[in-house]
């Protein structure tokens, strides 16, 4: 990558972290609408100089479509979304919308950093309280998950997709639900086995589960 040229290509460009949720959820909305994008891995320890010029913030995952430069997960997807529209993943409802922004806006920024925090920390004692967080999170939201065939939503949606990336790591995380949680375990099941978001998925991911 010492040249990345980003605005020069025709093509989608998604630089990501191949263990990241955030990266995989962009991935994985690419898959599901079909999106010609190109996917380079970035290790997110070491940015390239060249990526650091069009990202000030030095973050991932960050998408380029020609002059366009986007580098805010939730905006990434909803963009996406949005410019190809079919099939749909977010409903035209302003009500719903809302409610789907709103937890796409808390998956974000209160359960993929205790993702982080269990994937990264030296700190047992914050690993810990961080493990069963998550899980506590996920067993209060039973009621949701048994309500609705998807996520506070009939069809399949961007809420999914983010939910699905997180659930998969969850045995690589150390965290294992209570039988009680048995409809997050139903959701589970039906939102992982999709073919796109098998296809989805970096070697890093795969490995995550030992899938064969």
């Amino acid at each position: 990558m010492s040249d990345i040229s980003v605005t020069k290509r025709s093509v989608i460009v998604l630089f990501s972290d191949s263990k990241s949720p955030s990266s995989h959820r962009v991935r994985l909305v690419a898959k599901e609408k079909d999106i010609p994008i190109e996917v380079i891995e970035v290790d997110a320890d070491n940015m390239p100089e060249d990526l650091l010029e069009i990202n000030p913030y030095g973050t991932l995952p960050t998408l380029v479509d020609r002059e366009l430069v986007l580098y805010d997960p939730q905006v990434i997807i909803e963009y996406l979304d949005e410019r190809f529209p079919h099939p749909p993943l977010m409903s035209v409802d302003p009500i719903s919308k809302a409610r789907a922004r709103q937890m796409l806006r808390q998956i974000e920024t209160e359960w993929y950093p205790l993702v982080e925090t269990i994937s990264k920390s030296r700190d047992a004692a914050a690993v810990k309280i961080a493990r069963r967080d998550l899980q506590e999170r996920l067993v209060q939201m039973i009621p949701v998950f048994d309500h609705k065939p998807y996520f506070m939503n009939d069809d399949y949606s961007l809420v999914d997709i983010s939910m699905s990336v997180l659930l998969w790591r969850l045995p690589s995380l150390g965290i294992e639900l209570p039988k009680s949680a048995k409809p997050v375990v139903d959701y589970a099941e039906k939102v992982l086995s999709r073919e796109m978001f098998m296809e989805s998925m970096s070697d890093d991911e795969i490995d995550m589960r030992d899938v064969v």
